[in-house]
């Protein structure tokens, strides 16, 4: 099987006024869901901030990827803290809208 490793996947995180902004970059598959998960954990189960996921420049989220991100919603939703997906790619906007998630991901629209 071939993986394309040409778009290496980071995830940094920044806090500011009582909200951690999660940058994903790259390809979010499989290959690298169970470190993202690690990081992740920490962040979706703290309740005295919001968590917003930008999406700016992430290239590529598979089946996994997805799972991941409904179950950080999942978690945020049940402690009823905020959650909020932002600034989507259009192909992967489409895959959202595609497999009906794209209603649980409703991000603020970009007003300039």
């Amino acid at each position: 099987m071939n993986m394309n490793k040409n778009e290496k996947f980071t995830a940094t995180s920044q806090v500011e006024n009582g909200t951690c902004t999660v940058y994903l970059r790259g390809e979010l598959d499989l290959s690298v869901a169970q470190d993202f998960r690690q990081v992740m954990e920490p962040l979706a189960v703290n309740e005295k901030q919001d968590l917003v996921m930008n999406l700016k420049d992430l290239k590529y989220i598979d089946s996994t990827g997805i799972g991941i991100l409904l179950s950080i919603l999942k978690t945020r939703h049940g402690m009823a803290a905020g959650f909020l997906v932002t600034e989507v790619p259009d192909q992967i906007q489409k895959l959202f809208d595609m497999t009906g998630i794209a209603k649980f991901f409703a991000a603020q629209e970009n007003t300039q």
